[in-house]
């Protein structure tokens, strides 16, 4: 086993997240605190500490990383394996210390860092590294043509709806007459300057989307969205049940 992996944790924050480790406390030199660069919040503290304060049974010093989790089931699971204790030095809750003498592997304690990164973030930051999402989203042929939107390209820009990203699919389901869903779609960039407003219509950003599919206008109706998976209304971009999803392939 390696004596410490402190320079490796070092390492990772600073190439994957910017952080730089900052030493707040003159009585206690070697404690490293990294932070987000907007919220500010702690997401890891690196200390060297005596094993006795986290096992009465064990002597020396140690390498100890903190880092946060949300999941309370995940927190209990990990510290009944080696290496992993209920957070030192900050009141339990939801941090845990492991150790970087090697007992826990690098890679496990880089997952961690991952883990602990998002459970601090701010909701803006946790927007942009949450896993892509599915999207159903209307669309107005009286506003737009979409109905021949694709039939000389497979990309289009379309009306950013709040809180899509890069990698996210959309699902255009297409307003009477037809009503129906359409055309599945991967967004392939966001926040594209876009300034337009006439009657009820209002838009201030564009995303571009890629055609991936599409449906018979008789497939995927608004009656059978209603009958089998619940969808009474599309009336701005929403999540899609799992049912759904599975159906649309």
């Amino acid at each position: 086993m390696t004596d410490s992996f402190r320079a490796d944790v070092f390492r990772y924050a600073a190439q994957k997240y910017g952080a730089e480790p900052e030493y707040l406390w003159a009585r206690f030199p070697d404690y490293a605190v990294f932070r987000h660069s907007d919220n500010r919040k702690w997401f890891g503290i690196v200390m060297d500490i005596s094993l006795d304060k986290l096992d009465s049974s064990r002597s020396g010093t140690a390498d100890v990383l903190n880092i946060k989790v949300d999941d309370l089931l995940l927190r209990d699971m990990l510290v009944q394996q080696e290496g992993y204790y209920y957070g030192y030095h900050i009141a339990r809750g939801r941090w845990v210390s492991v150790l970087l003498d090697g007992t826990v592997p690098l890679d496990e304690i880089k997952d961690l860092i991952d883990l602990s990164f998002r459970a601090t973030a701010s909701g803006k930051k946790k927007q942009e590294f949450r896993p892509p999402k599915d999207w159903l989203i209307p669309s107005n042929p009286k506003y737009y043509d979409i109905i021949h939107a694709f039939d000389d390209t497979d990309t289009i820009d379309w009306k950013q709806g709040s809180g899509i990203k890069k990698g996210d699919v959309v699902y255009l389901y297409v307003g009477a007459p037809v009503s129906a869903i359409m055309y599945k779609c991967i967004v392939t960039a966001v926040d594209i300057p876009y300034d337009y407003q006439s009657g009820g219509l209002t838009i201030k950003a564009l995303m571009t989307i890629r055609l991936l599919k599409r449906y018979p206008p008789e497939q995927f109706t608004f009656e059978r969205l209603g009958a089998e998976f619940g969808i009474f209304a599309v009336r701005g971009p929403r999540g899609i049940p799992n049912s759904l999803r599975e159906a649309l392939g």
